[in-house]
């Protein structure tokens, strides 16, 4: 069945299909695909969709994300008609999308209110690089680290050094970690050192709070229903009790940070997060943190991690700046939800 649908908002929805489907997700994938065919108009919660302004896709506002956790959102709260076909339950196509139309009518008005913000998605797969990224640090300054993560949603992997990670035989972390991450591991794995945290803070412009039920049901509706593993690994994140990051502009939050902190490593990082903030932010920030560099001592060094998307492929470009010296250290790639790592550190 084919419907009117406005060709931004399908191509936004096949666009975020694709994503799903090379993430692994073939129930995100065939959701948006339903979505793109079948999304009928002029009903209460499709008028929103097929008249949302400005650009829709992954990249932009995310409004297939939106909807997908909005969805999902009634299924952790015991929705009965979409609990019965959401993953792991097995249904065809109908069925499903006969359950998913019923809730888009009946259920309208809470799919709207969830609308409003976009996504938040704090994956703590990706701690998998900030883990090895820190153990290659501590081997060459063995200093307690000062954390300072831009764009840090619901704090989970500010909490990185209570994570393990294996590498084939090899184990980075604690001897009793929270959680322990075990992603595909292409390259030598980093020196084991001691990893000692004096401060961890992180900032967002919308932080979650994972003591408040609702932000805790946000954080877990925007983890794709067919990979429980994922809920699991937040589940034991949550857990962890993470500190709540700090609510305003990443780079305002940042600047006072940057003085120099004798007898301490000061590591700033963003995971997918800085190719979000507008491009005057990124100049200001990169100056400032630059500036900061060029006080750093051997005794206070300043590292600063990216592992964003670069328009290169496959997944996200993972490099270090580390002050003194200004070095640019090319540490390798990763999957965008930190399934595989290709790790190329020196």
């Amino acid at each position: 069945m084919s419907a009117p649908i406005p060709a931004p908002l399908r191509e936004a929805l096949r666009t975020q299909g694709r994503a799903c489907a090379d993430l692994g997700s073939p129930f995100m994938a065939r959701l948006m695909a339903m979505l793109a065919e079948r999304l009928m108009p002029d009903r209460p919660l499709t008028r929103r969709l097929f008249g949302w302004p400005g650009a829709l896709g992954p990249s932009d506002q995310s409004v297939p994300l939106r909807l997908a956790g909005a969805l999902h959102a009634l299924v952790l709260q015991g929705h009965p008609g979409l609990a019965a076909v959401y993953p792991p339950h097995a249904v065809d196509d109908q069925t499903l999308w006969s359950a998913i139309d019923a809730a888009l009518t009946r259920d309208a008005a809470s799919l709207d209110a969830f609308l409003d913000n976009p996504p938040q998605t704090n994956e703590v797969r990706r701690s998998a690089v900030l883990i090895a990224t820190g153990h290659w640090l501590a081997a060459r300054y063995p200093l307690p680290f000062v954390f300072s993560e831009l764009g840090a949603s619901a704090g989970l992997n500010l909490n990185w050094d209570r994570f393990a990670l294996e590498i084939g035989p090899r184990r980075l972390g604690p001897a009793r970690p929270v959680l322990t991450l075990t992603p595909d591991w292409r390259g030598a794995a980093p020196p084991a050192a001691t990893v000692t945290v004096a401060e961890r803070a992180g900032v967002d412009l919308a932080p979650l709070a994972v003591t408040d039920p609702a932000d805790r049901l946000r954080l877990l509706a925007y983890l794709w229903p067919d990979q429980p593993q994922r809920r699991a690994l937040t589940e034991a994140a949550i857990a962890a009790a993470p500190p709540c990051p700090v609510r305003a502009d990443a780079i305002d939050w940042l600047e006072p940070r940057l003085a120099p902190r004798p007898g301490q490593l000061h590591l700033i990082w963003s995971t997918v997060a800085w190719q979000y903030f507008p491009a005057a932010t990124q100049a200001r920030g990169r100056a400032l943190i630059e500036a900061a560099g060029r006080h750093a001592t051997d005794t206070a060094p300043l590292a600063w991690l990216s592992y964003e998307a670069d328009g290169a492929s496959p997944g996200a470009g993972v490099t270090l700046r580390l002050w003194p010296g200004d070095r640019s250290i090319v540490l390798g790639r990763a999957d965008f939800h930190g399934r595989w790592v290709d790790w190329t550190a020196p």
